[in-house]
């Protein structure tokens, strides 16, 4: 899987420049139409994860492939991108029919230090395994492309104050979104069990994704989990259990599974190099686990 990509990266790929204000301690934060962004002569986005966080509305018929998943979309969609999970998304038709159109926003976390209640990777569209996209009318896609439209506005803007009302544009997205889902699936503040749960997932999930075949995911095991929270192991299958109805042991090789689909499909590495950076001492007990797993053996998969 290819490295991160930075947040200079991208705009050495996108745009051949950099920004003056790239490096400033209120957090980078930018904002694009998406036409100029995209043609007949642009970079293909790499599958990988950015160490920044994106907004996009994004019109047209395009493939996301987020995670593990590809989700093929025809219209207007707003999308909610983490540094925690891989994507990249091509358009189903050709670009040069302009059909692919919208906005995108780029930001790092610390443009919301100290400004929002919580961190952005406990919101519903930014924490791993969330809803990152969000269909939308043609009446909600004119409200989102007015907001990022003050965005645009704003940024090019001498006002002062500018970068505190672009955040509360931003905010209004981020709620507009929510307010699309019904109330029971908003965040809600977890009991004991799901904030172990919770914690759980972050240290789980801040292993991936692999980026490099020399690379070897040690944490395996019930007892390596229960041992770096600090609880017991009982205590920890029991909190599991009772919030997401799985064991720890079955949560590790979900994931497990999850990050080899994604490695057999996005990356030429062959069954041994990921069998080994996965954790297996074995490429036969890989194999034996993936075929249990997914139903196929790795190399039916890779190829269908």
């Amino acid at each position: 899987m290819p490295q991160t990509e930075s947040i200079e990266e991208f705009y050495q790929r996108k745009l051949n420049w950099l920004p003056d204000n790239l490096q400033q301690d209120i957090g980078h934060f930018n904002v694009f139409r998406l036409d100029d962004c995209i043609g007949p002569h642009s970079t293909p986005i790499r599958y990988s994860r950015r160490d920044f966080y994106k907004v996009s509305l994004m019109r047209g018929r395009n493939v996301y492939h987020y995670a593990d998943k590809s989700i093929e979309i025809d219209g207007s969609t707003l999308m909610f991108f983490n540094p925690q999970v891989p994507y990249t998304w091509e358009s189903v038709r050709e670009v040069a029919t302009g059909e692919t159109t919208g906005f995108f926003c780029i930001f790092k976390e610390a443009f919301f230090t100290e400004k929002i209640r919580g961190s952005l990777h406990e919101l519903p569209m930014f924490a791993v395994g969330g809803k990152p996209a969000y269909l939308l009318t043609d009446e909600q896609d004119a409200h989102v492309s007015v907001i990022f439209q003050k965005m645009i506005d704003e940024i090019n803007s001498n006002y002062r104050f500018k970068y505190d009302l672009i955040r509360n544009y931003v905010d209004e997205l981020i709620h507009y979104a929510l307010k699309l889902e019904p109330s029971e699936t908003l965040y809600q503040h977890p009991d004991a069990n799901a904030r172990i749960t919770a914690i759980f997932t972050e240290l789980l999930e801040r292993q991936f994704p692999i980026e490099s075949p020399a690379y070897r995911f040690t944490l395996r095991s019930a007892t390596d989990y229960a041992s770096r929270l600090a609880v017991h192991v009982n205590h920890l299958n029991r909190a599991l259990r009772e919030t997401t109805g799985k064991t720890t042991t079955e949560h590790i090789a979900d994931r497990i599974a999850s990050e080899a689909k994604a490695l057999l499909k996005h990356t030429n590495w062959t069954i041994a190099e990921i069998s080994y950076s996965l954790g297996f001492e074995e490429p036969a007990h890989f194999t034996n686990f993936f075929r249990k797993h997914v139903k196929l053996t790795p190399s039916l998969f890779r190829v269908g």
